[in-house]
């Protein structure tokens, strides 16, 4: 879908009547400080007003009502660079990890509800297609994705492991076979080719042919090579994303500014991983998401491996990858939260999501009234998409009782007393 900012409808900015399926959150702080009210309805963000303004007079149905007093507002994040096939596997110790197609579904679906909860109410799927697996993980995803449909908006990447030469043709048949089953992005891992720009090529001129985004995994260890990528792609729509890019940060600082710069110009966006990539642990890193963001470079976060062989404590977390681009990468809060919501709905081709009228509806509710705090303890969470809360996280913090806390006033969420 293209990028597009659409235009609220005339009326949206007054009360009027709800609709009796409308959603109406109260009073909840955003991020420039205001308390509102925010009613939603067809999947949209009808009508936002201060604390109270869209009730009406009381006696006009208002659809169902969250209270979100003590809870800050925000755009919904987005998984950009997930792996449903292999997440959830790392306790598979008997063997090697199954490729059964109920075993991949149960994984898939079971990672995309555990990202669901922590707010993120899109995600994009790489997944292996060729090799022993041929197209059976694939057609799993894609059952999950069915599954899941009105709880979050589930795209797949197909990702061959070679492209050139002899081997390579059953990979570019297989790749042909993913789209027509239902892949939506063409991906895969030009590093482990033995011939890497024509494995580029060939994932370019596939996409060109199906009119498909391009999603590519590097490590970006050389400039020549990622040069040579950027002249290639330039201009290509729907677009070109690479991850995780780990090795710009090991480059000497003028060869990454100027491989940045080309990135830049070409308009391909940069998928970085601070949570722990998705390979090797020779390959770790995150890529120089502020030489990046300088240069003018779409940067996104995602989460890599959720809990598999590559990251068995994956979180898959969108609050922690914004995080860590705070707190390691010196990312003011705001720009760190884009990082994970914003840009990375760009990232994925969906439209632009505001706490204004005429918005999709697609928001998370955290416990908080700064984006400092809630990066800091994001644990109770409110997940609303297309308009509906499809996800509730509480947590609740007791202390037992002590003159400490009763003399200073100290907030207490909990009511209980502890033993």
């Amino acid at each position: 879908m293209p990028d597009s900012q659409p235009q609220p409808p005339p009326s949206s900015s007054s009360p009027g009547p709800a609709d009796p399926g409308s959603l109406l959150l109260c009073g909840a702080h955003l991020t420039d400080g205001r308390t509102v009210d925010v009613r939603l309805s067809g999947g949209r963000i009808e009508a936002v007003g201060t604390a109270g303004s869209l009730t009406g007079d009381g006696t006009r149905a208002c659809g169902s009502r969250v209270d979100l007093g003590g809870y800050l507002l925000l755009p919904a994040p987005a998984e950009p660079h997930a792996h449903a096939d292999t997440a959830l596997s790392a306790d598979d110790r008997d063997g090697p990890v199954s490729y059964a197609a109920e075993d991949v579904q149960r994984r898939a679906t079971e990672a995309a509800l555990l990202q669901l909860g922590h707010g993120a109410t899109a995600l994009r799927a790489h997944v292996r297609v060729g090799d022993v697996q041929e197209l059976n993980a694939l057609a799993a995803v894609l059952q999950a994705r069915r599954s899941l449909r009105g709880l979050t908006e589930l795209t797949t990447v197909a990702m061959p492991r070679l492209l050139t030469g002899v081997a390579g043709a059953d990979g570019l048949a297989v790749l042909r076979d993913a789209l027509k089953m239902g892949a939506s992005v063409v991906g895969g891992c030009p590093d482990l080719d033995p011939d890497p720009t024509g494995y580029v090529e060939t994932v370019l001129e596939v996409a060109s042919e199906h009119g498909c985004p391009v999603d590519l995994h590097t490590d970006a260890t050389d400039p020549a090579r990622l040069s040579r990528l950027a002249a290639m792609a330039g201009g290509l729509r729907p677009g070109v994303t690479l991850s995780p890019c780990g090795g710009l940060g090991r480059l000497p600082a003028d060869v990454a500014a100027r491989t940045a710069d080309q990135l830049a110009a070409a308009g391909i966006t940069v998928v970085c991983l601070p949570q722990g990539g998705c390979g090797s642990a020779e390959r770790r890193g995150t890529a120089p998401v502020r030489l990046l963001r300088a240069a003018g470079v779409r940067v996104a976060a995602g989460s890599g491996a959720l809990q598999d062989v590559s990251n068995p404590v994956g979180r898959g977390d969108p609050f922690e990858a914004a995080y860590l681009l705070a707190s390691r990468h010196g990312l003011r809060p705001e720009d760190a939260y884009d990082c994970v919501s914003a840009s990375a709905r760009a990232a994925l081709g969906l439209p632009e999501v505001r706490v204004e009228a005429g918005f999709p509806a697609e928001l998370l509710a955290v416990r908080g009234e700064r984006l400092a705090s809630a990066l800091s303890l994001a644990y109770s969470r409110i997940v609303v998409h297309r308009g509906r809360v499809v996800a509730r996280t509480s947590a609740v913090r007791e202390y037992c009782d002590s003159a400490a806390t009763a003399e200073l006033g100290l907030p207490r969420q909990g009511r209980g007393e502890l033993s």
